[in-house]
Protein backbone atom coordinates (compact mmCIF):
# COMPACT_ATOMS: atom_id res chain seq x y z
CA UNK A 1 0.00 0.00 0.00
CA UNK A 2 1.42 3.51 -0.99
CA UNK A 3 2.53 5.32 1.71
CA UNK A 4 2.92 9.86 1.81
CA UNK A 5 6.08 9.28 1.37
CA UNK A 6 6.06 7.57 -1.82
CA UNK A 7 3.68 10.29 -3.24
CA UNK A 8 6.50 12.51 -2.07
CA UNK A 9 9.21 10.53 -4.03
CA UNK A 10 7.16 10.25 -7.21
CA UNK A 11 5.81 13.85 -7.28
CA UNK A 12 9.66 15.33 -5.84
CA UNK A 13 8.01 17.68 -3.42
CA UNK A 14 8.01 17.51 0.43
CA UNK A 15 5.90 15.91 2.61
CA UNK A 16 4.58 19.34 3.73
CA UNK A 17 3.26 19.92 0.00
CA UNK A 18 1.79 16.69 -0.18
CA UNK A 19 -0.35 17.70 3.09
CA UNK A 20 -1.20 20.85 1.59
CA UNK A 21 -2.28 19.21 -1.70
CA UNK A 22 -4.67 16.51 0.02
CA UNK A 23 -6.54 19.30 2.48
CA UNK A 24 -6.84 21.40 -0.67
CA UNK A 25 -4.49 24.21 0.66
CA UNK A 26 -4.66 27.41 -1.67
CA UNK A 27 -1.11 27.84 -1.13
CA UNK A 28 0.13 25.36 -3.37
CA UNK A 29 1.07 26.54 -7.20
CA UNK A 30 -1.40 24.82 -9.78
CA UNK A 31 1.17 22.93 -11.17
CA UNK A 32 2.76 21.01 -8.59
CA UNK A 33 -0.96 19.97 -7.37
CA UNK A 34 -1.46 18.50 -10.61
CA UNK A 35 1.89 16.82 -10.56
CA UNK A 36 1.01 15.28 -6.78
CA UNK A 37 -2.66 13.83 -8.00
CA UNK A 38 -1.19 12.25 -10.53
CA UNK A 39 1.23 10.93 -8.26
CA UNK A 40 -1.50 9.83 -6.02
CA UNK A 41 -3.55 8.44 -8.95
CA UNK A 42 -0.97 6.60 -9.95
CA UNK A 43 0.70 4.65 -6.99
CA UNK A 44 -3.19 4.19 -6.10
CA UNK A 45 -2.80 6.10 -2.91
CA UNK A 46 -5.97 7.18 -0.28
CA UNK A 47 -5.17 9.65 2.49
CA UNK A 48 -6.64 8.61 6.14
CA UNK A 49 -9.69 10.83 6.05
CA UNK A 50 -10.26 10.61 9.62
CA UNK A 51 -6.21 11.16 10.60
CA UNK A 52 -6.86 14.84 8.38
CA UNK A 53 -10.05 15.26 10.30
CA UNK A 54 -8.33 14.89 13.64
CA UNK A 55 -5.19 16.86 12.56
CA UNK A 56 -6.97 19.45 10.84
CA UNK A 57 -10.32 19.22 13.01
CA UNK A 58 -11.87 19.91 9.61
CA UNK A 59 -13.10 16.93 7.44
CA UNK A 60 -14.66 18.79 4.18
CA UNK A 61 -17.92 16.54 5.33
CA UNK A 62 -21.68 17.66 6.00
CA UNK A 63 -23.45 15.10 7.81
CA UNK A 64 -27.20 14.47 7.61
CA UNK A 65 -29.42 12.59 9.86
CA UNK A 66 -32.87 11.12 8.74
CA UNK A 67 -35.68 8.84 11.12
CA UNK A 68 -35.38 6.36 8.33
CA UNK A 69 -34.87 5.78 4.44
CA UNK A 70 -38.42 3.58 3.29
CA UNK A 71 -39.93 6.49 1.85
CA UNK A 72 -39.84 8.87 -1.30
CA UNK A 73 -40.08 12.25 1.24
CA UNK A 74 -36.89 11.05 2.98
CA UNK A 75 -34.80 9.63 -0.38
CA UNK A 76 -35.73 13.26 -2.15
CA UNK A 77 -34.00 15.10 1.23
CA UNK A 78 -31.15 12.54 0.47
CA UNK A 79 -31.26 12.69 -3.45
CA UNK A 80 -30.95 16.83 -2.81
CA UNK A 81 -28.69 17.39 -0.06
CA UNK A 82 -25.76 14.60 -2.50
CA UNK A 83 -26.40 16.45 -5.69
CA UNK A 84 -26.29 20.29 -3.69
CA UNK A 85 -23.06 18.66 -1.99
CA UNK A 86 -21.35 17.55 -4.90
CA UNK A 87 -20.85 20.80 -6.84
CA UNK A 88 -19.30 22.48 -3.73
CA UNK A 89 -16.89 19.70 -3.60
CA UNK A 90 -17.83 18.40 -0.15
CA UNK A 91 -18.54 14.65 1.07
CA UNK A 92 -21.61 13.36 2.65
CA UNK A 93 -22.02 11.57 5.74
CA UNK A 94 -25.62 9.96 6.32
CA UNK A 95 -27.07 8.08 9.97
CA UNK A 96 -30.27 7.21 10.21
CA UNK A 97 -31.80 7.95 13.78
CA UNK A 98 -34.35 4.82 13.19
CA UNK A 99 -37.21 7.66 14.50
CA UNK A 100 -36.01 7.70 17.87
CA UNK A 101 -34.70 9.98 20.34
CA UNK A 102 -31.76 7.72 21.03
CA UNK A 103 -31.19 7.20 17.56
CA UNK A 104 -30.95 11.15 17.14
CA UNK A 105 -28.79 11.45 19.98
CA UNK A 106 -26.51 8.25 18.79
CA UNK A 107 -26.36 9.98 15.04
CA UNK A 108 -25.39 13.33 16.38
CA UNK A 109 -22.63 11.98 18.11
CA UNK A 110 -21.37 9.64 15.56
CA UNK A 111 -21.10 12.71 13.22
CA UNK A 112 -19.17 15.07 15.84
CA UNK A 113 -17.00 11.84 16.25
CA UNK A 114 -16.32 12.16 12.43
CA UNK A 115 -15.27 15.59 12.38
CA UNK A 116 -18.78 17.15 10.36
CA UNK A 117 -18.35 20.85 9.57
CA UNK A 118 -21.97 20.68 9.98
CA UNK A 119 -24.61 19.22 10.76
CA UNK A 120 -28.49 18.80 9.09
CA UNK A 121 -30.77 16.62 11.35
CA UNK A 122 -34.45 16.07 10.41
CA UNK A 123 -35.45 16.01 14.35
CA UNK A 124 -38.17 14.77 15.82
CA UNK A 125 -37.14 14.10 19.48
CA UNK A 126 -34.62 16.08 20.73
CA UNK A 127 -35.71 19.48 22.48
CA UNK A 128 -34.32 23.13 21.87
CA UNK A 129 -32.31 22.63 24.82
CA UNK A 130 -30.66 19.39 23.67
CA UNK A 131 -29.60 20.87 20.11
CA UNK A 132 -28.13 23.83 21.32
CA UNK A 133 -26.67 22.44 23.90
CA UNK A 134 -24.85 20.25 21.12
CA UNK A 135 -24.23 22.47 18.50
CA UNK A 136 -22.40 24.69 21.70
CA UNK A 137 -20.86 21.32 23.22
CA UNK A 138 -19.10 20.12 19.91
CA UNK A 139 -18.93 23.50 17.87
CA UNK A 140 -20.54 22.36 15.06
CA UNK A 141 -22.95 24.42 13.56
CA UNK A 142 -26.50 22.22 13.21
CA UNK A 143 -29.29 23.18 10.61
CA UNK A 144 -32.60 21.72 11.71
CA UNK A 145 -34.82 20.49 9.33
CA UNK A 146 -38.61 20.38 9.77
CA UNK A 147 -39.05 22.28 12.87
CA UNK A 148 -40.51 25.45 13.93
CA UNK A 149 -37.95 26.88 16.43
CA UNK A 150 -38.55 29.38 18.88
CA UNK A 151 -34.97 29.53 19.73
CA UNK A 152 -32.56 32.20 18.06
CA UNK A 153 -29.45 30.02 18.52
CA UNK A 154 -30.27 27.98 15.83
CA UNK A 155 -30.73 27.34 11.98
CA UNK A 156 -34.07 25.87 10.87
CA UNK A 157 -35.86 24.94 8.08
CA UNK A 158 -39.94 23.65 8.24
CA UNK A 159 -42.87 24.05 6.42
CA UNK A 160 -45.87 25.73 7.55
CA UNK A 161 -47.53 22.47 8.34
CA UNK A 162 -51.03 23.83 9.77
CA UNK A 163 -51.18 25.84 6.40
CA UNK A 164 -50.58 22.42 4.94
CA UNK A 165 -53.32 20.64 6.37
CA UNK A 166 -55.73 23.87 6.36
CA UNK A 167 -55.73 23.11 2.22
CA UNK A 168 -56.05 19.70 2.14
CA UNK A 169 -59.14 20.06 4.62
CA UNK A 170 -60.94 23.20 3.48
CA UNK A 171 -60.64 21.76 -0.30
CA UNK A 172 -62.96 18.86 1.39
CA UNK A 173 -65.48 21.12 3.10
CA UNK A 174 -65.63 23.27 -0.17
CA UNK A 175 -66.67 20.19 -1.65
CA UNK A 176 -70.05 19.91 0.52
CA UNK A 177 -68.12 17.28 2.43
CA UNK A 178 -68.87 17.07 6.49
CA UNK A 179 -68.16 13.22 7.59
CA UNK A 180 -64.55 14.26 7.28
CA UNK A 181 -61.89 10.78 8.46
CA UNK A 182 -58.72 12.04 9.35
CA UNK A 183 -55.80 9.66 9.15
CA UNK A 184 -52.74 11.60 10.97
CA UNK A 185 -49.20 10.95 10.77
CA UNK A 186 -47.64 10.18 14.45
CA UNK A 187 -48.86 13.11 17.26
CA UNK A 188 -45.54 13.34 19.50
CA UNK A 189 -44.18 15.44 16.92
CA UNK A 190 -44.94 18.98 15.54
CA UNK A 191 -46.25 17.95 11.74
CA UNK A 192 -49.03 15.39 13.21
CA UNK A 193 -50.22 17.80 15.86
CA UNK A 194 -50.01 21.12 13.05
CA UNK A 195 -52.06 19.15 10.90
CA UNK A 196 -54.33 17.48 12.96
CA UNK A 197 -55.24 20.97 14.34
CA UNK A 198 -56.31 22.51 10.89
CA UNK A 199 -58.52 20.11 10.86
CA UNK A 200 -60.24 20.45 13.66
CA UNK A 201 -60.31 24.20 13.74
CA UNK A 202 -61.43 24.27 9.72
CA UNK A 203 -64.37 22.11 10.92
CA UNK A 204 -65.18 24.65 13.70
CA UNK A 205 -65.33 27.19 11.09
CA UNK A 206 -67.49 25.66 9.56
CA UNK A 207 -69.69 24.68 12.25
CA UNK A 208 -69.42 21.30 12.53
CA UNK A 209 -68.58 18.96 15.28
CA UNK A 210 -65.49 17.39 15.43
CA UNK A 211 -66.34 13.50 15.50
CA UNK A 212 -63.26 11.77 17.57
CA UNK A 213 -64.36 8.15 16.15
CA UNK A 214 -63.17 9.50 12.96
CA UNK A 215 -59.67 10.30 13.84
CA UNK A 216 -57.32 7.45 13.52
CA UNK A 217 -53.68 8.46 14.51
CA UNK A 218 -51.45 6.53 12.12
CA UNK A 219 -48.06 5.56 11.46
CA UNK A 220 -47.73 7.43 8.03
CA UNK A 221 -47.40 3.66 5.57
CA UNK A 222 -49.31 2.64 3.38
CA UNK A 223 -50.36 -0.46 5.29
CA UNK A 224 -50.96 1.63 8.48
CA UNK A 225 -53.66 3.90 5.74
CA UNK A 226 -55.18 0.65 4.52
CA UNK A 227 -56.17 -0.97 7.69
CA UNK A 228 -57.12 2.04 9.09
CA UNK A 229 -59.81 2.60 6.81
CA UNK A 230 -60.78 -1.00 7.17
CA UNK A 231 -61.17 -0.84 10.84
CA UNK A 232 -63.55 2.31 10.43
CA UNK A 233 -65.93 0.61 7.98
CA UNK A 234 -65.91 -2.68 10.11
CA UNK A 235 -66.92 -0.60 12.66
CA UNK A 236 -69.95 0.85 10.43
CA UNK A 237 -69.01 4.82 10.38
CA UNK A 238 -70.29 6.90 8.46
CA UNK A 239 -68.38 9.21 5.96
CA UNK A 240 -67.92 10.83 2.73
CA UNK A 241 -64.36 11.80 2.57
CA UNK A 242 -60.91 10.73 3.60
CA UNK A 243 -58.64 13.45 4.56
CA UNK A 244 -55.18 11.82 5.21
CA UNK A 245 -51.86 13.38 6.70
CA UNK A 246 -49.57 11.98 3.95
CA UNK A 247 -50.26 10.35 0.65
CA UNK A 248 -48.73 6.56 1.79
CA UNK A 249 -51.73 6.40 3.80
CA UNK A 250 -54.35 8.28 1.50
CA UNK A 251 -52.89 5.23 -0.94
CA UNK A 252 -53.81 2.57 1.59
CA UNK A 253 -57.47 3.98 2.29
CA UNK A 254 -57.84 3.61 -1.45
CA UNK A 255 -57.14 0.30 -1.93
CA UNK A 256 -59.00 -0.73 1.38
CA UNK A 257 -61.82 1.31 -0.46
CA UNK A 258 -61.71 -0.48 -3.99
CA UNK A 259 -61.28 -4.07 -1.50
CA UNK A 260 -65.07 -3.06 -0.07
CA UNK A 261 -66.76 -2.21 -3.41
CA UNK A 262 -66.64 1.68 -2.49
CA UNK A 263 -65.61 4.09 -5.69
CA UNK A 264 -63.05 6.43 -5.52
CA UNK A 265 -64.45 9.35 -5.60
CA UNK A 266 -67.59 8.48 -6.35
CA UNK A 267 -68.79 7.22 -2.99
CA UNK A 268 -65.59 8.39 -0.96
CA UNK A 269 -63.26 11.10 -1.62
CA UNK A 270 -60.06 10.74 -0.62
CA UNK A 271 -57.23 14.03 -0.25
CA UNK A 272 -53.34 13.58 0.80
CA UNK A 273 -50.27 15.56 1.36
CA UNK A 274 -46.73 15.07 -0.10
CA UNK A 275 -47.50 15.23 -3.53
CA UNK A 276 -45.01 11.71 -4.10
CA UNK A 277 -45.01 10.82 -7.52
CA UNK A 278 -46.94 7.33 -6.92
CA UNK A 279 -49.80 9.68 -6.57
CA UNK A 280 -50.13 11.05 -9.63
CA UNK A 281 -49.88 7.03 -11.43
CA UNK A 282 -52.47 6.06 -9.17
CA UNK A 283 -55.91 5.08 -9.90
CA UNK A 284 -58.01 7.85 -9.17
CA UNK A 285 -55.01 9.77 -9.06
CA UNK A 286 -54.95 11.59 -5.91
CA UNK A 287 -55.66 14.79 -4.92
CA UNK A 288 -52.68 16.28 -2.66
CA UNK A 289 -50.69 18.91 -1.46
CA UNK A 290 -47.28 19.34 -3.04
CA UNK A 291 -44.86 20.31 -0.97
CA UNK A 292 -41.65 22.49 -2.15
CA UNK A 293 -39.67 19.69 -0.58
CA UNK A 294 -36.38 19.90 -3.34
CA UNK A 295 -36.23 23.77 -2.77
CA UNK A 296 -35.98 23.28 0.93
CA UNK A 297 -33.27 20.83 1.16
CA UNK A 298 -31.43 22.40 -1.53
CA UNK A 299 -31.66 25.93 0.49
CA UNK A 300 -30.64 23.75 3.80
CA UNK A 301 -27.17 22.51 2.27
CA UNK A 302 -26.49 25.66 0.45
CA UNK A 303 -26.71 27.37 3.91
CA UNK A 304 -24.76 24.11 6.05
CA UNK A 305 -22.12 24.96 3.09
CA UNK A 306 -21.28 28.59 4.41
CA UNK A 307 -21.40 27.56 7.74
CA UNK A 308 -19.00 24.87 7.19
CA UNK A 309 -17.20 27.66 5.20
CA UNK A 310 -17.30 29.71 8.65
CA UNK A 311 -19.35 32.09 6.13
CA UNK A 312 -21.47 33.05 8.95
CA UNK A 313 -24.94 33.33 9.14
CA UNK A 314 -27.50 34.49 11.62
CA UNK A 315 -29.26 31.93 12.80
CA UNK A 316 -32.99 32.29 11.81
CA UNK A 317 -35.97 29.87 10.60
CA UNK A 318 -37.18 29.65 7.05
CA UNK A 319 -40.61 28.76 6.36
CA UNK A 320 -42.05 26.82 3.25
CA UNK A 321 -45.65 26.66 1.82
CA UNK A 322 -47.98 24.10 0.36
CA UNK A 323 -50.18 23.98 -2.91
CA UNK A 324 -52.96 22.18 -3.94
CA UNK A 325 -52.75 19.28 -6.35
CA UNK A 326 -56.21 18.39 -7.30
CA UNK A 327 -56.95 15.23 -9.36
CA UNK A 328 -59.30 12.68 -9.69
CA UNK A 329 -59.87 11.12 -6.23
CA UNK A 330 -61.98 14.50 -5.24
CA UNK A 331 -65.50 14.97 -5.90
CA UNK A 332 -68.22 17.34 -4.92
CA UNK A 333 -70.51 15.43 -2.16
CA UNK A 334 -73.16 13.74 -4.35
Amino acid sequence: MATIIDVCKAAGVSKATVSRVINGSPQVKEKTRIRVLDAMKSLGFQPNVLAQALATNTSNTIGLILPHFDSYYFGSILKQTAQTLQKSQKKLFVMESHNSEAGEIEALNTLALQRCDAIMIYSRYLSETQLIHYQEQTQRPLVVLNRSLSTQQLVSFSFDQYQLGSLAVEHLLQLGHRNIVCLTTPLNNQTGQLRLQAYRDHLAQHNIPVNEALIIEGKSTHIWGYTAVMQLLDQGQTFSAIFSCNDDMALGAIRALHERGLSVPQNISVMGIDNEPAAFYSIPSLSTVSLPIEQLTIDATNLAINMANKITSTPQHFEYFGALELRESTHPLS
